[in-house]
């Protein structure tokens, strides 16, 4: 049981700094209640699906501001989806780059854009890398016989 109680004792660590250092807000909290028996899987297929849908907005935003006349108006609209699903995780640093980039696409400002979506793609890998550790901890818990611990 040992192995257990160090592992829970990592995720709960792990979870806090999470939250501490701003990668997740209180949507992920709100996620992890509609989880239960019923749908285990829940929170971990939410987040896989953010995933995809963010590697897509990531390369469309790429491909956006490459044209010969950035269309300023498509790049917020890809932003602005961005935005919204990494709100709905709970990915708070992701959210707020959101925030940030789509005041320079209303100044139709590209220098600052492309370093935008450099910031942004930055702050997605990491916090996807933060998740994948989170959710490869929940599956050792689990695959050990313990139960994963809610973290408040």
């Amino acid at each position: 049981m040992e192995i257990v109680g160090r592992l829970q004792k990592q995720f709960v660590d792990f979870s806090t700094s999470l939250y501490r250092e701003g990668f997740l807000d209180e949507q992920y909290l709100q996620l992890q209640k509609l989880q239960d028996e019923s749908n285990p899987d829940f929170v971990c297929e939410v987040v896989s699906l953010f995933f995809d849908d963010s590697e897509k907005l990531l390369n469309n935003l790429a491909t956006a501001l490459q044209q010969q006349v950035v269309d300023f108006k498509q790049v917020d609209a890809h932003v602005h989806q961005f935005k919204g699903s990494s709100s709905s995780i709970g990915a708070q640093r992701v959210k707020n780059m959101c925030v940030e980039f789509r005041n320079f696409c209303e100044e139709k400002n590209l220098d600052v854009c492309l370093r935008c979506l450099q910031q942004l793609k930055r702050e997605y890998f990491l916090v996807k890398n933060k998740l994948e550790t989170l959710f490869r901890l929940e599956r050792q818990i689990v695959e050990a016989g313990g139960t994963v611990p809610v973290v408040a």
